[in-house]
């Protein structure tokens, strides 16, 4: 192969390798953006009016409505309670207390009620909690399902467990669950703690993958320069 023609295909594979990482890095920030308006968006719901146990009934798409204040009246299925372990809050390791709670026109919905300490000695050992019968009233914001932490094996059972699928524990408890949940927001009391980490836009990720690939768009500039453009000149100037 001529100089010439390996200069040139040098060159068009130089051009497409930059073309590509950069579409790849333009790419991240436009998921990043996508993200940050999506994330505007669900922290603006959190100052709409909150809803009543009807209004959230009534949703056509209650994942649609994600951080929007509810104001609820309804009964504990204390019964039905839940322990999701390795759960952190202000840095401590504890549990999430997850309970039913049974809603005027009896729907129910699964309500993250705060976060307790566990017994380390005793693993098996669950944290006193008060769960008042009869009715009372809730305030919080619609949420996802609790989030999942990486566990090994299959569905788990028991008061303790890793982590709780909405639909799973909706078949194995026989109720009929809503597809969100709600993580209270009253002032702490029952001996549980409810400061819940803010939800965040999670685009940090992307621009850590875009600097990545401007990086690599750079390197492969500089480097063609180099070997390419200034190495062509550099032994005529010696001679």
């Amino acid at each position: 192969m001529s100089l010439r023609w390996r200069f040139l295909l040098l060159t068009l594979s130089a051009l497409l390798a930059v073309s590509v990482t950069l579409a790849l890095g333009r790419w991240q920030l436009s998921r990043a953006a996508q993200k940050e308006a999506l994330h505007a968006s669900v922290l603006a719901r959190a100052d709409l009016p909150a809803l009543d146990a009807a209004a959230l009934v009534a949703l056509a798409d209650p994942t649609r409505e994600l951080q929007r204040r509810v104001r609820l009246r309804g009964s504990w299925l204390a019964q039905h309670t839940v322990f999701l372990d390795n759960r952190q809050m202000n840095d401590k390791q504890g549990l999430y207390v997850i309970t039913p709670m049974q809603l005027d026109g009896g729907v129910v919905v699964l309500v993250q009620r705060g976060w307790v300490a566990r017994n380390f000695i005793d693993r098996t050992s669950l944290p006193a909690l008060q769960s008042p019968a009869g009715v009372l009233e809730i305030e919080g914001r619609i949420a996802a399902a609790p989030s999942r932490l990486y566990q090994f094996g299959g569905a788990e059972t028991g008061r303790i467990r890793q982590n709780l699928d909405l639909a799973a524990f909706s078949a194995e408890s026989g109720l009929a669950l809503l597809p969100v949940s709600v993580q209270q927001t009253d002032a702490a009391s029952d001996g549980l703690l409810r400061e819940w980490p803010l939800v965040g836009a999670g685009v940090e990720t992307h621009y850590g993958y875009a600097f990545q690939w401007f990086a690599l768009s750079a390197l492969i500039i500089a480097l063609y320069v180099w070997f390419q453009i200034v190495r062509r000149f550099i032994p005529s100037r010696r001679a």
